[in-house]
């Protein structure tokens, strides 16, 4: 009954603070924020009444189920087979086999994992391989490429000469008819 009313009276100042701050904002402004600090201070203050109230019923409940269970444990007959002996093994037995079928499925777990791996390194070894035969042929098809070059070059001054040969030939020819007829 106390606690209760000692809540009642808190919620009561609760409201009143309530109603303070809405005065406290309607102060004058060199006023104003020294009553919101004394409205603040007031509401931390009571929030700590609150939290030593509650704290307060927390243990005299704590000790309330203190009391009953030690009742229930004084007021108990014991015999000397009873029936509440026996073990709960099938619970214990279940929960075993859960932890076994855990521990096996990690295992394969682990294991697929390890055999993932181990076909990444091989994948990475044989990229490896093709990555230096691919720079192995591109190399030649520099060379090659450098060759057609040269080729191409020679076929065009081969091309120049022949024109050259025969504009020559031509004039030669020219030359003879027009100074031997």
């Amino acid at each position: 009954v106390v606690e209760n009313e000692i809540q009642a009276r808190i919620d009561n100042i609760f409201s009143n603070l309530e109603r303070l701050e809405i005065l406290s904002s309607k102060e004058p402004p060199n006023k104003r924020q020294n009553a919101k600090l004394r409205v603040d201070q007031l509401k931390y203050d009571v929030q700590h009444l609150q939290t030593a109230l509650r704290n307060f019923q927390h243990r005299r409940y704590l000790r309330e189920q203190q009391e009953r269970q030690r009742e229930e444990l004084l007021a108990r007959t014991f015999t000397t087979n009873d029936s509440a002996t026996t073990i709960p093994m099938d619970e214990t037995l279940q929960y075993n086999e859960s932890l076994q079928s855990a521990h096996r499925g990690m295992d394969e777990l682990i294991g697929s994992g390890t055999n993932i791996l181990q076909g990444l390194r091989d994948q990475r070894v044989t990229l490896k391989g093709t990555h230096k035969k691919i720079l192995d042929v591109a190399n030649m098809l520099g060379l090659s490429n450098t060759v057609m070059r040269l080729i191409e070059k020679r076929a065009f001054q081969d091309k120049f000469l022949m024109l050259g040969g025969m504009a020559v030939t031509c004039v030669i020819m020219f030359l003879v008819v027009q100074y031997l007829t």
